[in-house]
């Protein structure tokens, strides 16, 4: 059997079949997201997890931006976590500057101008490898970025990265509705509400660091 086949249904709720990657990204994103709100250095390795699934998940859905984003994603966990790990004290939350703030916003929106227009040629450029036509290419390089950038900064703990995650999971719950990935949907409007727990718990310990 090949659990990694999206058509490999685990089991059916309300007439949704759910497969085991996505079933598994979707259990292991909710472990990573959970323990990143809480600062806790298990976020790391429970998100290599789930950047696995979702990577093999996304293409097989055609979200291709989506899929590279799990490569990057994986690079990022593992300097994320060397980073809380080799600090001997725990590493303080800051935030950005008005003038870094700006910085990315500005490269928010020419990632995804420049991503959106490479995930659109792929099947052009690569048709063996991607045979299908991208979907929502430029929506799909709007949460492709918009993840990049949020890592980085939840990697650096800046209070920022919950901000960027909110308007993530606002945008994805949609597209991955259109999508036909519906658990994945519910998981993102779960994680909404953890990225907004994690910037009220965030706020709060840097008002009374």
């Amino acid at each position: 059997m090949n659990y990694l086949d999206i058509n490999h249904i685990a089991f059916t709720i309300m007439g949704y079949p759910l497969s085991y990657i996505e079933l598994l990204g979707t259990l292991s994103g909710l472990i990573s997201v959970y323990y990143a709100s809480r600062g806790n250095v298990l976020t790391w390795p429970t998100g290599i997890i789930n950047e696995t699934a979702l990577a093999i998940l996304f293409y097989q859905v055609q979200l291709y931006a989506d899929m590279l984003l799990q490569v990057f994603f994986f690079a990022v966990t593992i300097f994320g976590w060397y980073h809380w790990k080799s600090n001997k004290a725990d590493v303080p939350i800051t935030r950005l500057s008005t003038s870094t703030r700006q910085w990315y916003i500005f490269s928010l929106l020419a990632g995804t101008l420049l991503l959106g227009t490479c995930i659109r040629n792929l099947p052009h450029w690569l048709p063996a490898y991607f045979p299908h036509p991208a979907a929502y290419p430029y929506v799909d390089s709007f949460v492709t970025v918009a993840s990049i950038l949020a890592t980085i900064l939840l990697a650096k703990k800046q209070l920022e990265n919950w901000i960027c995650w909110i308007i993530v999971d606002v945008i994805s719950v949609g597209l991955y509705l259109v999508k036909g990935i519906n658990f994945l949907s519910i998981e993102y409007v779960i994680f909404l509400g953890l990225a907004s727990w994690g910037l009220w718990q965030w706020h709060k310990k840097l008002r009374y660091a």
